[in-house]
């Protein structure tokens, strides 16, 4: 059973929960969002480490918004962990948004996972 954006409110261009997008995901694909992977970041320490900064491969966090028929792994409104160097990017009403494929997520973090879970599985 596949999920589509039709079936969860997001935000249009002008923030409007009400606004769907009918995008129907395919075979094992993913669509996720991703809150800002450039910019200026701060540390835990409160340092403040600016947008030119070099950073090594590190992988970033993001929630699903949608999923393809043959996801099996992840449910709309988890939280995946992937390498943002390979993605492609996708604008839709003014947002951008990264398709994946399922094999390309290195872990699930969700609220369902934590019964009977031994944490999360990389």
């Amino acid at each position: 059973m596949s999920k589509t954006l039709k079936d969860q409110p997001v935000p249009g261009p002008a923030g409007n929960q009400h606004d769907r997008l009918p995008i129907k995901m395919m075979n094992d694909r993913i669509l996720v969002s991703i809150e800002a992977l450039e910019g200026e970041r701060r540390s835990t320490g409160g340092i403040l480490i600016p947008a030119t900064a070099q950073m090594g491969r590190r992988l970033t966090w993001a929630e699903v918004i949608a999923v393809g028929p043959n996801v099996r792994a992840m449910e709309v409104q988890d939280q995946v962990l992937f390498n943002p160097e390979d993605r492609y990017e996708v604008d839709v009403r003014g947002n951008e948004y990264i398709i994946l494929r399922e094999r390309d997520v290195h872990a699930v973090a969700s609220e369902r996972l934590t019964e009977g879970s031994t944490g999360l599985y990389l």
